[in-house]
């Protein structure tokens, strides 16, 4: 064999060999490919092992309580002397929940919910033990209370960071539906920071299609490491059961509750002393927003944090401590979790431009209104925007009537014509408007004054309903 063939076939054969690492490299990972979990197979695998940690830490929860309902005018004849009393018929209703271990001394998170005005709290462990518990606190604004067993050396389940979740991810839901203890239910994290969902003040729900049913209330939903990172609180039905929709307290939420009504029995919250609501398309071109978050501060709390601070109506809350505010209940959380004392720095827009501002937060009073919600109705045309919509000075009897501090200036909303601007935009009798187009409106001759110079269009209104002040959109167009 000539060299020169010796020399073509050693170059074929190396091709061949480099041909075949392209191809098979090409074929095993694609350029398109979609990067998934490295051992996508394995947590399915290891589901079970999951359960056998974290089920120990479950608790079945049954509590007795007594019902009354007032008395029927027959009731009443039956109970003239010497029959009886009026009291009204009584009967006693159990209900079952369920409630995870959080420390190996006994103390046990729940929902408020379960153990309700209950006169007697009997709790089941995994080991099959009774005991009968004891409330240490609740907390009714997020639905939560821990409660007390004499028991020692207890399993106790890890806590994971809720704020990690992630949409799609895995989950498990273990409790006590229908009293069936130790039941297991696996879905996916839909939504995450669910608000205004109507079950609590502060809410910040996950939302899971895991089975919840009653019963499941007060558990614990763990991701498949094991931890807790949610307690399972509600569901959305229409008979009652499991419709796919279920929603759980964040751990990270849950773990500061948690704490609180250990160490004190109660839950001290932070304040800062604004009134906000969210932030709309319309809002934001009246202010001149271009970002597409934030929310607007309608009031400012005299001699309050905010008010020391300098912040004032109209300005716009973009971010908490550097997490960015894109709903008002998200800054509600962030302040309630907040540390008495602490400084916080806001980041808002006023005008165009962007402050950094330092707050320091002081204790929830419990009479303030943290928050006010934007009423939302669709608009129709109309020449006059104010057309159908008759005002009157504000006077301090009246300012009573309506739920209006004494020193809130405006004029105040008595007869809106049916079908009106102002009806279908949702103004309301009783509203007293206090602001047209960043305007101060003191009485009816500022009003009149103001209606003059405006044209037909969209107009910011602040109104003041019933103590609670928000801005709204007058639409004509």
């Amino acid at each position: 064999m000539t060299k020169k063939k010796i020399t073509f076939f050693i170059l074929f054969f190396v091709l061949g060999i480099i041909s075949g690492i392209i191809i098979f490299n090409f074929v095993k990972t694609p350029k398109q490919s979609i990067p998934i979990y490295r051992d996508f197979t394995e947590p399915v695998k290891s589901f079970s092992e999951i359960v056998k940690a974290v089920s120990p830490s479950v608790a079945n929860i049954s509590t007795m309580r007594t019902l009354q309902v007032p008395p029927t005018l027959e009731d009443l004849f039956e109970s003239l002397p010497p029959y009886g009393n009026s009291q009204g018929k009584k009967w006693k209703e159990m209900s079952m929940g369920s409630g995870v271990v959080v420390s190996s001394d006994g103390y046990i998170l729940t929902n408020y919910h379960v153990i309700e005005q209950a006169e007697d709290i009997k709790v089941t462990l995994y080991d099959r033990r009774t005991f009968k518990a004891k409330i240490v606190g609740v907390d009714p604004k997020t639905d939560l209370a821990v409660i007390k067993i004499d028991a020692k050396d207890l399993p106790i389940a890890s806590w994971g960071d809720s704020d990690k979740l992630q949409v799609g991810d895995f989950v498990l839901a273990i409790g006590n539906p229908y009293g069936l203890t130790h039941t297991v239910t696996m879905g996916i994290i839909s939504a995450t920071g669910r608000a205004d969902v109507g079950i609590a003040d502060y809410e910040d729900f996950i939302q899971t299609d895991a089975a919840i049913n009653p019963g499941n209330s007060g558990g614990p939903l763990v991701n498949i490491k094991g931890e807790i990172i949610g307690i399972n609180t509600a569901i959305f039905s229409r008979t009652g059961g499991y419709q796919g929709i279920g929603f759980a307290v964040p751990s990270n939420m849950a773990r500061i509750i948690k704490d609180s009504l250990i160490k004190d029995g109660k839950v001290v919250r932070g304040w800062i002393g604004v009134m906000v609501q969210d932030l709309t398309a319309e809002l934001a071109e009246k202010f001149n927003h271009k970002e597409p978050y934030g929310i607007i501060i309608t009031d400012v709390t005299k001699q309050s944090p905010a008010y020391k601070a300098g912040l004032k109506r109209g300005d716009i809350i973009l971010e908490f401590d550097g997490k960015k505010i894109t709903e008002s209940a998200i800054l509600r959380n962030l302040v309630a979790q907040s540390k008495i004392g602490t400084i916080a720095n806001l980041k808002i827009s006023r005008d165009g431009r962007v402050y950094i501002i330092p707050i320091t937060i002081e204790q929830l009073p419990s009479d303030q209104f943290i928050e006010s919600k934007i009423y939302r109705k669709n608009y129709t045309e109309s020449e006059n925007p104010f057309k159908g919509l008759s005002v009157i000075d504000l006077d301090p009897s009246m300012a009573k009537q309506i739920g209006v501090e004494p020193e809130d200036r405006g004029v105040v909303v008595y007869r809106i014509e049916p079908g009106s601007p102002a009806e279908n935009s949702g103004f309301r009798k009783g509203d007293l408007i206090m602001e047209i187009e960043r305007q101060r409106i003191v009485n009816s001759s500022d009003f009149q004054r103001v209606m003059q110079k405006i044209s037909k269009g969209d107009i910011l209104v602040l109104i003041n309903r019933g103590g609670k002040k928000f801005y709204t959109i007058l639409s004509t167009s």
